[in-house]
C-alpha cells in the first residue's frame, strides 16, 4: 500500500484526505484508490518512458490520478484542460503518453487527441463515453493489493506554450521533485514539506500548473486538501474559514478579484486559520499587494521562477514591505545577474536582462529540443525567463518590463507567435503582431496589431477575432485586434515589439 496513505487510515480514520463540490474520500479511500490507479497502470504497457496524461478540470479524480501515476513510477503529463484536441494530440504524441485521464468536460477532446496521437487506453470520469473505460468500472477491475514502491520515482513532464507556436515539454525540475530511489523513498521525502505542519492545502488554479498540482503531492505529507473548481472570490473565502485553510498558491488575478468584493463580503469570513499563501505567475502590482497584506496579514510569500527550473527568487510579505515591488532575492542553487546587451554585467540599480545562474549547472532543459535548451543559455547553467529588471544594493530583484514576447495573462503563460500564425492565415490580414497590453484584473491581456489587405480594411474586427478562436484555445487569443498601417518591421523583417506595446503601457 502507499505507507503514508495506510498509516493515515489508522491514524485519522474520521479525516476528509481530499474533497471537491462533489465528493469527499477518508484516507482509507485515498489507500485505496492509489493502490487500485498504480497497479491498473503497471498492468498495461506504458513504454520506455513511462508516461500517461490527466487532461481533466479540477476534481478529486484529477488530483487521484496524478498522485496515482506517480505511485506507480510513472511520469505523469498534466494537460491544459482548454487545449483543443489538435493542441492535446501534440503533446500526447511528443511525450509518448500510453495512458490518458480525463473528465466529463474534456473526454469528447480527450478521445478525438488519442485517435491523432494513437494513444491505446483512455480512461474518465462523470461520463457515459462509450470509447473510454469508466473511472469507476475501471478501479473496480484493479488490484487492491499493495503497489510496487520499489520502482524508481518520475518526474512530471510539463508542457508551456511554445514561442514558435508548439508547446515545449521540460520535466519538473530538481528544486520541485523531492527525488528518492524508489517510489516509497520519494513519498517518504514529500512527508517534509513544510506546509505538513500549516493545516489544509486549498487549490484553486488549474491542476495543470506546477502550483495548484502541489496539492496532490501534498497528500504524501498528511496534508488535506479542499479542490474548487473554477475561482469563485467568495466561495474561496467560504473555503478557507469552512475547512480552517492554512495555505493555497494564488496570482495577482485571485488577489485582483477577492479585493473587488464589497466590504460587507470580505468582512463576514474568518480568514484566521491562514499561515501561508504563495503568490506565483506573475509579478503583482504594488498596490494589490500592499492592500492583501493589510487585510489578510503578512501571510504571502512570493515565488518568482519557471516551471522550467522551479523557485528562482523569494521574498516574504516583510521584506516585501520593505522592498515594495521586489520579487525577492535569488535562492540556491540560483544566482541573479544583471546584464546589460552585450553581456557585461551591470551594477546596483541599473537596468538589464535578467539571468540566472544555476551552480548545478543544469538550467533549462527542454523534452526532445536540445536546441531550444541551448538557445535558453549565453553560457552552461546560465539561462534567462526574458525579463528586465535590476537589482538593488541588498539583491532583491525588481522587475520592469520583458524582452521575450511572453504574455502574463492571469498567471497563465500566453506567447503571441501562437496566435500570430493563426491570424495571418485569414484573408483581411496581409502582417500581423501580437502585444500584451495592461489589464486591470489579468495583469495583461493579448491584443493583436494588424495590417489588412488592400480592400480588406473596413472587416470587423471581431470577425478575425471569432476566426483565431474558432482554431486555437481561447485564452491563447487576442482579445482585441487594431487595424495599423505599419508594424515597425526592419530591413531584416523583426519588429521590436518593446517599442510597439510602449504606448500601451504609458
Amino acid at each position: 500500500m502507499p505507507s503514508f496513505a495506510a498509516e493515515l487510515a489508522v491514524q485519522r480514520p474520521d479525516q476528509t484526505a481530499i474533497r471537491d463540490e462533489q465528493r469527499s474520500l477518508k484516507w482509507a479511500d485515498v489507500d485505496d484508490i492509489l493502490n487500485r490507479v498504480a497497479n491498473g497502470l503497471n498492468s498495461v504497457p506504458l513504454g520506455a518512458q513511462r508516461r500517461v496524461a490527466v487532461f481533466a478540470e479540477n476534481s478529486v479524480e484529477t488530483a487521484m490520478a496524478n498522485l496515482g501515476g506517480l505511485v506507480a513510477g510513472a511520469s505523469v503529463v498534466p494537460v491544459n484542460f482548454h487545449l483543443t484536441a489538435e493542441e492535446v494530440a501534440y503533446i500526447l504524441q511528443d511525450a509518448g503518453v500510453q495512458v490518458l485521464f480525463a473528465g466529463g468536460n474534456t473526454v469528447e477532446r480527450a478521445l478525438q487527441a488519442a485517435r491523432l496521437a494513437e494513444v491505446p487506453k483512455v480512461i474518465a470520469w462523470h461520463t457515459q463515453a462509450a470509447e473510454a473505460d469508466g473511472w469507476e468500472d475501471w478501479l473496480a477491475q484493479q488490484s487492491a493489493a499493495a503497489a510496487d514502491e520499489t520502482l524508481p520515482p518520475q518526474p512530471n513532464l510539463l508542457y508551456t506554450s511554445g514561442t514558435t507556436g508548439r508547446p515545449k515539454g521540460t520535466e519538473l525540475p530538481p528544486t520541485m521533485f523531492a527525488g528518492g530511489a524508489t517510489v516509497a523513498e520519494h513519498l517518504a521525502l514529500l512527508r517534509n514539506d513544510p506546509r505538513a505542519e500549516q493545516g489544509t492545502h486549498m487549490v484553486v488554479g488549474p491542476m495543470y500548473h506546477t502550483g495548484p498540482l502541489s496539492g496532490a503531492r501534498l497528500l504524501a505529507a498528511g496534508v488535506s486538501s479542499v479542490i474548487l473548481g473554477k475561482f469563485d472570490a467568495e466561495k474561496t473565502l467560504r473555503a478557507i474559514q469552512d475547512y480552517k485553510v492554512g495555505n493555497s498558491v494564488m496570482v495577482p488575478t485571485h488577489f485582483v478579484r477577492l479585493l473587488a468584493l464589497p466590504a460587507d463580503v470580505k468582512a463576514r469570513y474568518d480568514l484566521s486559520s491562514l499561515v501561508r499563501i504563495s503568490h506565483t505567475g506573475a509579478k503583482c502590482p504594488v498596490d494589490v499587494k500592499r492592500a492583501m497584506i493589510e487585510w489578510w496579514g503578512p501571510v504571502f510569500v512570493d515565488a518568482y521562477g519557471a516551471s522550467e527550473v522551479g523557485t528562482t527568487c523569494m521574498i516574504t510579505s516583510e521584506e516585501w514591505l520593505e522592498n515594495p515591488g521586489s520579487v525577492g532575492k535569488a535562492v540556491p542553487p540560483f544566482t541573479a545577474i544583471i546584464l546589460d546587451d552585450d553581456g557585461n554585467e551591470l551594477p546596483a540599480n541599473e537596468e538589464g536582462r535578467l539571468f540566472f545562474k544555476d551552480d548545478t549547472g543544469r538550467g533549462v532543459i527542454y523534452h526532445n529540443d536540445p536546441e531550444k535548451s541551448a538557445a535558453a543559455h549565453i553560457a552552461p547553467g546560465v539561462f534567462t525567463l526574458g525579463e528586465i529588471a535590476y537589482m538593488n544594493e541588498a539583491g532583491y530583484v525588481f522587475i520592469t518590463d520583458r524582452f521575450s514576447d511572453m504574455v502574463v495573462s492571469g498567471g497563465v503563460n500566453i506567447y503571441p507567435a501562437e496566435a500570430e500564425q493563426v491570424l495571418i492565415e485569414h484573408p483581411a490580414v496581409l502582417d500581423v503582431a501580437c502585444i500584451g497590453v495592461p489589464h486591470a484584473e489579468m495583469g495583461e491581456e493579448l491584443k493583436a496589431l494588424a495590417i489588412a489587405r488592400p480592400g480588406a480594411e473596413q472587416t470587423d474586427p471581431a470577425e478575425v477575432l471569432n476566426w483565431c478562436r474558432d482554431q486555437l484555445s481561447h485564452y491563447k487569443c487576442p482579445r482585441t485586434l487594431d487595424w495599423v498601417q505599419d508594424l515597425g518591421r526592419n530591413t531584416m523583417g523583426k519588429i521590436n515589439k518593446r517599442k510597439l506595446r510602449a504606448p500601451y503601457w504609458e
